[in-house]
């Protein structure tokens, strides 16, 4: 197996060494974004010197991204996807206009944008010699039938169960494997929306050494996986030899109330100044919490171990601290609502 190249958290357990061996080509479409990203960054970490070699990066548009360490990483354009020669291919599908995007865009601009996204992708995978496929969904497919849930999450999740039946169908059409996340929450470098996300909102009001401010007034349940040990639990799967289509939920090993998780962002930081939150006036809880059963089985069974959730917080603190924004808020060409 190559030596770690970077001095970061890299891939582990089988799935890793299967990977390190194998001469497989692998391509991230969405390399700009926060999963691609910190994709990139394991990958080079277990590649080295292969990594140039063998991972093709695409986007939205022609571009250099850059790691940390001063990596720099080509993108192509989407619509040159098919032009890569045949060969024994891993392809990650992770581009897809987010929740935010659904609440700016009309509806209908939004669906075809992620449409077109997937049907390039869809086109592509014979032609290029795909053997595996991982698609990241989402826990707000869970939403879709939920009135009470705000309309940009089900339009998002009803876009997101249309693209799990779309590639799982290739995959058994095409006698392949596709892997299929329904990711909750996440932690890890190259976190971006901070004031989308509260790990990271907590995170950064405890790296400027602020008073963290809850303004949920109902309990908020969440649990944490961290970005490194998702992706070698999918590249364990992926390079697997059974030809079939394998969906779980992420989740971590326990849930966190949001005055827990902020309590513990300060105390792993070092930097407590006190956490504010108004009163409870519901006592139903905000769960967005994943079924981890297959999730831990598969863990366990490719051998890699869990991120406990203060070394989560630290990982995910490390890049905050430490990156210029520039480097993980993926920018979005002028005009143009597909950048990914």
């Amino acid at each position: 197996m190559t030596p770690n190249a970077a001095p970061y958290a890299t891939l582990t357990g089988a799935g890793a060494k299967r990977l390190a061996d194998s001469a497989a080509r692998i391509v991230v479409v969405g390399s700009g974004g926060w999963l691609g990203l910190a994709t990139l960054e394991a990958l080079h970490g277990l590649l080295g010197g292969d990594f140039a070699r063998r991972v093709v990066c695409f986007g939205s548009e022609e571009r250099d991204l850059t790691l940390r360490g001063g990596l720099a990483v080509r993108q192509a354009p989407l619509e040159s996807i098919a032009q890569l020669p045949p060969m024994a291919t891993l392809v990650l599908h992770l581009a897809f206009l987010t929740q935010e995007k659904a609440r700016e865009m009309p509806t209908a601009q939004y669906i075809r944008a992620n449409e077109a996204i997937s049907g390039q992708v869809l086109a592509a995978l014979d032609t290029i010699g795909t053997e595996a496929l991982f698609v990241p969904s989402s826990g707000a497919v869970y939403l879709v039938d939920d009135r009470e849930a705000e309309a940009s999450k089900r339009i998002y999740g009803s876009l997101k169960l249309k693209d799990e039946a779309r590639f799982a169908r290739w995959a058994h059409t095409s006698g392949r494997r596709a892997v299929i996340a329904r990711v909750f929450n996440l932690s890890g470098p190259y976190i971006n929306k901070q004031s989308s996300y509260a790990l990271a909102s907590f995170i950064a009001d405890a790296l400027a050494h602020r008073k963290i401010t809850i303004t949920a007034t109902r309990p908020v349940l969440r649990s944490y996986v961290a970005i490194n040990e998702l992706m070698s639990v999918v590249f364990a799967l992926m390079t697997e030899t059974s030809r079939d289509v394998v969906p779980f939920d992420t989740a971590g090993d326990r849930s966190y109330e949001m005055a827990e998780i902020a309590e513990l962002v300060q105390d792993v930081l070092g930097a407590r100044r006190g956490v504010d939150r108004p009163p409870l006036l519901d006592e139903a809880p905000d769960r967005y919490l994943g079924d981890g059963t297959i999730f831990r089985d598969l863990r366990s069974r490719s051998g890699v171990q869990p991120v406990e959730f203060p070394d989560q917080i630290r990982q995910t603190a490390l890049f905050m601290a430490r990156s210029d924004e520039t480097l993980w808020d993926c920018p979005t060409a002028a005009g143009s609502p597909q950048a990914f």
